[in-house]
């Protein structure tokens, strides 16, 4: 288990470019199998996550070609449909959250797809529920097997239909989508997810030759087609990047540039760390963030009541950043209600920023209050174990804002969504070592 050595305090500066998109990636490169022609992508992050996958498609037959760095070229016109009954993909899926996202695209050209029950960050329950209810609207089989949690899909032939989603998930509308572009006659989807990353799955669907209209909207209308055409995708950089850089340049009170942010795809992150008192500042499609010297203030909502950041469906903040935002909070001027909706056990790695000297007040498993030091009293370096990608990265910007020298264990669950994120600090001036 490797770890991370920091020696916090230290201003940064200097630019900093964020890598491709980690959550686009998991359903760009899954959507390859819906056709026999090469597709290639780029902007593809060096992650353990993603490296991941690209591996699994390697086991399942796809061509594999690594064309430069973040470049591949994907075939997948010789698949082993038997691999997924082996022993080495139940292993290898269950590694990988993303994994789930095979299922949607084998159902829809090959009629069969299966799964391990996926890993990934432990925050939560993450149901399924709504991959399979819309693989079965659209007329899948289900099975699923208790002794190994293995799931099943099957189907002679996919038929489009209207379906309203239980909830607006990301995974699970894409999932769909995937199905459906290659079945029979027209599938409306209601209370689709609109992210950005589902908005480009879409758009490079149509340049294969699918047909969806409402592309952006929560009401995706799919006219099914035969078969789909190779073409070429850039992933969008990726968001929860941009925001972690946003916060540890005001943590440090560092002046940094973060180049080609896509500012248009970036939603609410920049008001919410405005409303945080922190100032993004747009410059083409760069943010550069100030040195704030003199701290940053809460805002309140304009009744005077205590601000509060909740996560929501796109267009809404994304939860994926709610760690993030609360560790930027504890130097603050002002107080904070965070609430995480969506996962009951992600907001659980706040006690290890209390040992460090945080004003937090864990109220449930879904809200904590944050008092702000006002930078009046800097965080104490600890020994600390990231818990989940998020949370280690909150834990890093936390470690290089403290006084002293940290150590955070289990960086592993970092590097799964964070591509070479010590060697990058390092460029900026971050005083961060690596060990194994």
């Amino acid at each position: 288990m490797g770890s991370f050595t920091i020696e916090g305090g230290h201003s940064l500066s200097g630019s900093i470019t964020p890598q491709g998109a980690k959550n686009e990636a998991l359903q760009i490169l899954c959507a390859v199998l819906l056709t026999a022609e090469p597709v290639e992508i780029s902007n593809i992050p060096d992650i353990v996550d993603v490296n991941k996958l690209i591996a699994l498609l390697g086991s399942l037959g796809v061509k594999v070609e690594n064309l430069g760095p973040g470049q591949y070229r994907f075939q997948a016109d010789q698949v082993d449909l038997d691999y997924l009954q082996s022993d080495d993909f139940k292993r290898d899926g269950r590694g990988l959250r993303g994994s789930i996202m095979l299922v949607g695209p084998l159902l829809g050209r090959f009629g069969r797809g299966y799964i391990p029950k996926p890993g990934g960050d432990k925050i939560g329950r993450r149901r399924l529920d709504t991959h399979f209810e819309g693989f079965i609207k659209l007329g899948a089989r289900f099975r699923y097997n208790r002794e190994e949690y293995f799931y099943g899909v099957e189907a002679e032939k996919l038929t489009g239909t209207y379906m309203l989603l239980d909830e607006a998930s990301v995974t699970g509308t894409a999932n769909i989508v995937m199905a459906a572009v290659l079945a029979e006659g027209e599938t409306t989807i209601y209370n689709a997810a609109c992210e950005p990353y589902l908005q480009q799955l879409c758009k490079m669907l149509v340049r294969m030759g699918a047909k969806i209209e409402g592309i952006g909207s929560n009401l995706l209308k799919i006219q099914g087609v035969s078969s789909l055409n190779g073409t070429t995708h850039r992933m969008l950089p990726d968001m929860i990047e941009i925001g972690s850089w946003i916060g540890l340049a005001a943590m440090t009170r560092s002046e940094l540039r973060i180049k080609d942010v896509s500012w248009n795809d970036l939603g609410q992150i920049p008001n919410a760390f405005q409303r945080l008192g922190i100032q993004v500042n747009r410059e083409n499609d760069d943010i550069l963030i100030p040195a704030h010297t003199d701290g940053y203030a809460i805002q309140n909502f304009i009744d005077g009541s205590i601000m509060t950041i909740a996560d929501a469906p796109w267009p809404g903040l994304t939860p994926d950043l709610l760690s993030i935002i609360l560790v930027v909070a504890i130097q603050s001027r002002g107080e904070v209600v965070i609430h995480q909706k969506m996962f009951e056990s992600r907001l659980f790695f706040v006690d290890k920023l209390i040992d460090m000297g945080a004003k937090i007040i864990l109220c449930d498993p879904h809200r904590a209050t944050v008092i702000g030091h006002d930078f009046q009293s800097q965080l104490k370096a600890t020994n600390m174990t990231s818990p989940d990608i998020r949370a280690g990265v909150s834990l890093l910007i936390a470690a290089l804002s403290a006084k002293g020298t940290s150590t955070i264990h289990n960086i592993e669950q970092i590097d799964r969504g964070y591509e070479r994120i010590d060697e990058r600090l390092r460029n900026i001036g971050a005083m961060i070592t690596r060990n194994a």
